[in-house]
């Protein structure tokens, strides 16, 4: 009786141990507990970095360049005859005028000419300005008919309130007809100057 006892008691053991997990169970991991590790590994990381990195440099100022004051060019104006206009401007300090009854040195208003002749016209003017008139100063084709006109050099320096004789030399037109020829004085800046009033000019006839 007692060995039947013992061989069930054995048995028994034996499906109690073979019904048992083959490993040891483990308990359920807590979720809270991870996410407040992981949290902490993260500040932890960042703030080693942080420790680690160079600082950041700050950026320099660019500094700002100031232009210059563009200036303003200075037209040059052409001594070109036939591009001469009337007028002188109130800057410079040439001028001249004339006495209408001494003018006309030579060849008065309406004398007759030969075609093609070649003659010189010679005009009495004033210095009325402030500056010697010297090099660069002569008389300058203005309108009318040029007949080839060349204006000869003054010859001499010419000082404030003095007279001198200016003259042209002109070749008279091969066609019958009236003819007149205006100039005026210009100064070697290329400026013309007196008055309209004062303008000079020869008037000849062709028969």
């Amino acid at each position: 009786m007692k060995t039947k006892y013992l061989m069930i008691t054995v048995v028994g053991i034996l499906l109690l141990g073979a019904c048992a997990p083959a490993t040891p169970l483990q308990p359920t991991p807590d979720v809270n507990s991870i996410r407040t590790s992981a949290a902490y590994t993260v500040v932890a990381e960042i703030t080693l970095t942080a420790a680690v990195a160079p600082p950041t440099q700050q950026a320099t100022e660019t500094p700002t360049l100031e232009l210059s004051t563009t200036e303003t060019a200075t037209p040059t104006l052409g001594t070109d005859p036939t591009l001469a206009t009337l007028g002188t401007s109130s800057a410079i300090c040439d001028d001249y005028a004339f006495n209408p009854a001494t003018v006309d040195v030579n060849i008065p208003d309406g004398t007759p000419m030969t075609p093609n002749q070649d003659f010189v016209k010679t005009w009495k003017i004033k210095n009325t300005g402030e500056c010697t008139w010297g090099d660069g100063y002569k008389l300058i084709y203005s309108y009318g008919d040029r007949m080839s006109g060349q204006a000869a050099p003054l010859g001499s320096a010419v000082l404030p309130g003095q007279e001198i004789d200016v003259s042209v030399n002109f070749k008279a037109p091969g066609k019958v007809g009236q003819y007149n020829s205006y100039w005026q004085m210009v100064n070697p800046r290329g400026y013309t100057f007196g008055s309209k009033e004062d303008i000079l000019y020869v008037k000849i006839v062709i028969p």
